[in-house]
């Protein structure tokens, strides 16, 4: 069976799959379609945070950008690491103590303010449809390679089979969806690099196989998989793979605001309200980190592996002699070429080089044409288109939750119309997951930038808004609307502006050159962040403190115990 051939029938093996899932755990109320009912066991539930936190941007972009940049790129791979570990143990077991289920829940209701509620509302949406963007452009580059149609027709089917199974089955359906998309995502992206360790360096494991001596016809080089990198990088004009070119400081500031974005994610908050107790919490937040690292641990190796093949098979080959999988990603307009020279010999070279270099590939493909590249069997290939669908998906209907339930849940039966019904709010709900996901595939076609870029913005944006209201609404008495407001709004509009600025309204101004400080867009958030606690702090103590009842609700946060019953506290807005 061809390529194509496995391709097709992986692909709907597993959609078949996750359709049957989601229509068997359709959601029946709106607790159903919020949280899930709160009856996930722990274990599933992990195993559902690691599909919905390992999204396009950690499957397909993460190795295809540190196989690019070398040792820069390790950023996103320390940043959204560590920033699990951050919400794990300083944010999860309190939100869920808490008792709210979305993070404009907890913000409207710890500072006592409809007004703060709202400002929650517009920062999750921001957040949410930023996000969104890199995970349907990551199902439009799998479509367009391995189905053969172009991206924006790759997006739009992503369109309609996250719309089915989002607006049916809601986070029940998403949840158990998501464990059968994390089994598929890990088998595709474990197989392919088992494969090639084996293959280069006799090691099965690769974590193992990225440090260890390159063989060739089983005999060794003398050469680790690092050291061979740094060599043909320097031959062919290209930096050193474990060079770095970022200066510390944005390094320091990308990797911040990875984490504490992750922190503020609210598709990943609310995973931690699908399970019925405190402690299940804490426990689903260890099987999540487990089962995350398998993948974030393998993908330096990936990414390594891929840019080695990718270098040996492609400089100084003739053009008639390339692999069929060049012309076929080439054909998917992620791969350009032009014979510059016209001497029919391909000149894959870096800007240090004195040659013209002849090809651009589009940095999104490295892990979906790596066993392409390496000659592994087709139904390889196959899988890893089916994994990688698998990631974008399974984050997707995530973010389209979290966008219909603060259209349905914080906008409309916590502010515009508290008298909606649980049917109508449930009506309202789907709703707002169909335009969102018509909004969200726009964004899919017409990116500001390549699957992990984009999803660093999305971490700078909640970086800058939600980390800050939700860190000092647990652990700081003082705080009252008034800053939590000002702070939100300050930070999000520093951030927004800037990203703005160099992304859209002035691109060719996008260098350290003209950064503020020497922080890129991609970091801005980590200070917008800092802007949002000075002024919180700052306009706090300028102010009168919380209610009392208020004061004592975020002591309790912080108590063992089971969550909180504060349904009657009033919701004053001095505004």
């Amino acid at each position: 069976m061809s390529v194509q051939g496995w391709t097709n029938l992986l692909v709907i093996l597993t959609f078949s799959l996750y359709i049957i899932v989601a229509i068997r755990a359709r959601a029946g109320s709106t607790k159903e379609f919020y949280v899930a009912g709160g009856g996930i066991p722990p274990y599933l539930n992990g195993m559902a945070t690691g599909a919905d936190w390992m999204s396009a941007a950690s499957f397909i972009s993460m190795a295809g950008i540190i196989s690019f940049v070398g040792r820069d790129g390790s950023v996103y791979l320390m940043g959204w690491t560590g920033g699990y570990v951050l919400l794990a143990l300083l944010l999860a077991p309190y939100l869920r103590k808490f008792g709210k289920f979305t993070v404009p829940d907890f913000v409207g209701d710890r500072y006592y303010s409809q007004t703060a509620r709202m400002v929650a509302v517009v920062c999750a949406l921001f957040v949410s449809f930023t996000y969104v963007a890199g995970q349907m452009r990551g199902v439009g580059i799998v479509f367009s390679r391995f189905l053969g149609v172009g991206i924006e027709s790759g997006v739009i089917i992503g369109m309609a089979i996250v719309f089915f199974y989002a607006v049916l089955g809601g986070m029940k359906g998403i949840t158990y969806t998501q464990v059968a998309q994390y089994c598929v995502m890990m088998c595709a992206y474990l197989v392919p690099a088992i494969f090639i360790s084996l293959m280069m360096t006799g090691r099965a494991v690769p974590q193992l196989g990225f440090g260890s001596e390159v063989l060739e016809q089983g005999v060794g080089t003398g050469q680790s998989v690092l050291q061979r990198l740094d060599g043909l990088s320097a031959e062919l004009g290209f930096d050193a793979y474990t060079s770095g070119k970022k200066s510390t400081i944005d390094v320091f500031f990308i990797c911040a605001a990875l984490m504490v974005g992750t922190a503020g994610l609210p598709h990943v908050i609310v995973r931690f309200f699908t399970v019925p107790t405190v402690k299940g919490a804490r426990v689903s937040a260890g099987w999540a980190l487990f089962f995350i690292a398998i993948l974030y641990t393998t993908a330096p190796a990936v990414a390594a592996f891929a840019r080695l093949n990718l270098l040996s098979t492609l400089q100084g080959r003739s053009y008639s002699a390339l692999p069929d999988w060049f012309q076929r990603w080439a054909d998917a307009g992620l791969i350009e070429y032009q014979d510059k020279n016209h001497d029919g010999i391909v000149q894959y070279v870096g800007s240090n080089s004195p040659f013209a270099n002849e090809v651009t590939i589009d940095r999104d493909i490295m892990v979906l044409a790596n066993p392409e590249i390496a000659r592994l069997p087709d139904w390889v290939t196959g899988l890893v288109a089916a994994g990688g669908l698998a990631a974008a998906l399974s984050t997707a209907a995530g973010l389209l939750l979290v966008i219909s339930t603060s259209v349905s849940h914080d906008l409309l039966k916590k502010g515009l119309r508290p008298e909606i019904s649980e049917k109508g709010e449930l009506l309202a709900a789907r709703i707002a997951a169909g335009v969102a996901v018509v909004i969200a595939g726009y964004f899919g076609i017409h990116p500001p930038g390549f699957v992990a870029q984009v999803v660093a913005l999305a971490f700078g944006l909640a970086a800058a808004s939600f980390f800050p209201a939700i860190i000092l609404g647990i652990f700081s008495k003082r705080v009252n609307q008034l800053g939590a407001v000002s702070g939100m709004l300050s930070g999000l509009l520093f951030t927004l502006s800037y990203i703005a600025f160099f992304k859209f309204i002035s691109p060719e101004l996008n260098n350290a050159e003209h950064w503020l400080l020497g922080i890129s867009p991609e970091g801005i958030g980590s200070l917008g962040m800092v802007l949002n606690f000075s002024v919180a702090l700052g306009v706090s103590a300028l102010t009168p403190p919380p209610p009392e009842e208020i004061q004592e609700l975020v002591q309790k946060i912080r108590e063992p115990g089971p969550p909180l019953r504060h349904a009657g506290v009033a919701e004053v807005d001095s505004h």
